[in-house]
């Protein structure tokens, strides 16, 4: 049958019209915003430590067993976080379980990071009560004016972690001219018994706060914390981008009245107080190849000298002959005492010097980003060196290889550090 040009064109004009209508329906609800949300991430980490039976921290751990040159680690998390919004109310929780199996046996926890309620009553104003991650501060690897926050782990800064039982607002504004925004985050920390008792000095109700000035296209804070827990301090930071690839940042923090603790090489402790004052500055540069470059100089004013990191590290080799001939723990039990949130802390000596360089995609290799990451000790000269590979070209997959290598003389930071090397690798499964 011969269908006649006209027809056909009917045809093209009417049939395809209700076709077209079909392919190209949707339903509203399918783009339209949740009012919830569940996610996370599984993680499974294996660690291989190189050990050196000859450093102070390796005699202080291993003194009374023998693990050889090696020890292996095995690790795994699950991190769960889920909102919920109605109206002007939100709720936020985040927990994290790590399973870990070492020489030590096996061990698993459960910590709640976040779990808070806040009130959004108008667009300037927000309310929150509950355990807050607050992340104040504009540096990469260390944060001095983080006073409200955990320490981050600069080998891997960022990692999430646990926050503290507050009571926060945050209220803000903006204007017309070269002060474009203010906002201004009142902050009351409890500190008692099962409350925020890892905070500081407990029956205490601490009040911090932060202002915050969008001025000349710079980010500004300006920062306090008082009330008892821990002795009064201020502090500021700045972020400001030169160009579109090339930003700055700076903070500088200043603690009253700090107390330090510390020992000679015979075990005497003793105690100093005065004003510290601790500050970074740091350039983040983004290249037209895809590669980042970090650089921070980080000043530790209430960290040890490099006479009084000798000191301790002495102090464990006397411990360790002492209980070689002697059988007496002594000596090594003060240096372990003063070991744990003191000598202990990560970069706890004054000087740093950290260098981070990532390339993503190099050679066309998709989805893969190489990088190494150098932090120095520049009192001492000792330094970490850490390679990693890292792959996203499955979907919802990380994969990430690393490995940490550990040099220094002896009686140094990290030369004295329990291990030479680490090999980790890291499968993380985000959902």
């Amino acid at each position: 049958m011969k269908v006649l040009p006209s027809a056909m064109l009917f045809l093209q004009l009417c049939l395809p019209l209700q076709l077209y209508a079909e392919e190209y329906s949707f339903d509203i609800s399918e783009i339209e915003k949740k009012p919830y949300h569940i996610g996370g991430y599984a993680e499974f980490r294996p660690v291989l430590f190189g050990l050196d039976r000859d450093a102070a921290l390796y005699k202080l751990k291993f003194y009374n067993r023998d693990e050889g040159s090696a020890i292996e680690e095995y690790n795994a998390a699950l991190q769960l976080e889920g909102g919920l919004e109605k109206g002007i109310a939100r709720l936020f929780v985040k927990t994290n379980t790590d399973y870990k199996k070492s020489y030590l046996g096996e061990d698993q926890e459960t910590t709640l990071y976040e779990g808070h309620l806040s009130l959004k009553p108008s667009p300037s104003l927000t309310i929150a009560m509950g355990k807050q991650t607050l992340k104040w501060g504009k540096g990469y690897a260390w944060n001095p004016v983080a006073f409200v926050d955990r320490p981050k782990d600069p080998d891997d800064p960022e990692l999430a972690l646990e926050g503290f039982i507050v009571a926060s607002a945050d209220y803000i504004k903006s204007f017309g001219g070269p002060l474009t925004t203010v906002s201004f985050t009142p902050v009351l920390i409890p500190v008692y018994d099962h409350v925020n008792d890892d905070f500081g000095d407990i029956d205490n109700l601490n009040f911090a706060g932060k202002l915050y000035l969008l001025l000349y296209d710079t980010d500004i804070d300006l920062i306090i914390l008082g009330g008892g827990s821990k002795t009064t301090r201020y502090g500021a930071d700045f972020s400001r981008n030169i160009t579109t690839n090339f930003e700055i940042h700076g903070e500088v923090a200043f603690i009253n009245d700090f107390m330090k603790r510390f020992t000679d090489g015979n075990g005497n402790i003793f105690e100093k107080e005065y004003d510290a004052e601790t500050y970074l500055i740091g350039v983040r540069y983004l290249t037209e190849k895809d590669a980042t470059y970090i650089l921070e100089y980080y000043y530790n004013g209430t960290g040890f000298t490099a006479g009084e990191m000798r000191d301790y590290f002495s102090l464990i080799d006397k411990g360790h002959d002492s209980y070689v001939s002697t059988g007496s723990e002594t000596l090594l039990k003060k240096a372990e005492n003063i070991t744990e949130g003191n000598y202990g802390r990560p970069n706890s000596m004054r000087d740093y010097i950290y260098l981070r360089a990532s390339r993503k995609e190099p050679f066309d290799i998709l989805y893969f980003t190489p990088s190494v990451t150098w932090i120095m000790n520049l009192g001492d000269r000792s330094f970490s060196l850490s390679p990693e590979l890292l792959y996203t070209g499955i979907t919802n997959l990380e994969l990430r290889l690393k490995t940490a290598f550990l040099a220094g003389r002896q009686l140094s930071e990290y030369g004295e550090k329990q291990n030479d090397y680490r090999v980790e690798l890291r499968v993380r499964y985000y959902f």
